[in-house]
């Protein structure tokens, strides 16, 4: 997939979840916990609105966990961690609920890359393909939807096992079969 075609198709989500939810959900202002996703208009005492906003710039986070797996990332997942800072996405696939995994701020982004590499990690020992963990169903946490690095597909798997079924060819195909569920205040 070419980076455009995955980047317009969060793109047309991300568009989606604002036509369905106008007014921005809120969540508790943490000054510790910056990103250019708070919409400083709304803030309220405590509470603060927020929207998906996207990156401003390229980060170097994926060539160096590239580095760190002496592996080459699929475009498609370096693509979907750099395209915008947001809280988890909730959305509705053909098998129910999802949330899609975002970063809210490079700290995030931080926390993510160690997560991705511990994932990496595990598969290798397993001697499995490499994937990515990308979302995950609800309420079922025993789940994670993922891009296997070298094809680029979309699968649905299970901690230590190999991928149970093939979701889509490719990221933008998964992505835009997604209809985005309403974003809940969270206090």
């Amino acid at each position: 997939m070419s980076e455009t075609t995955v980047n317009a198709a969060l793109d047309q989500f991300v568009d989606k979840v604002i036509a369905l939810q106008p007014t921005p959900p809120t969540i508790r202002f943490n000054e510790d916990w910056p990103s250019l996703c708070y919409d400083l208009s709304t803030r309220t005492g405590d509470t603060i609105g927020w929207r998906p906003t996207r990156q401003l710039s390229k980060n170097d986070m994926f060539s160096r966990m590239s580095d760190a797996l002496e592996e080459a990332i699929h475009p498609d997942i370096v693509d979907y961690y750099s395209r915008y800072w947001s809280d988890p996405l909730p959305a509705y696939c053909s098998d129910g609920e999802l949330s899609l995994i975002q970063v809210w701020n490079d700290e995030d982004l931080e926390r993510l890359r160690s997560n991705l590499i511990g994932h990496a990690l595990s598969k290798r020992q397993q001697k499995r393909p490499l994937t990515f963990f990308i979302a995950c169903p609800e309420p079922d946490d025993n789940f994670f939807i993922s891009i296997d690095n070298f094809s680029g597909e979309v699968w649905l798997e299970t901690p230590g096992k190999p991928p149970i079924r093939k979701l889509a060819d490719n990221l933008a195909s998964f992505l835009n079969s997604l209809s985005p569920r309403p974003i809940m205040d969270m206090e």
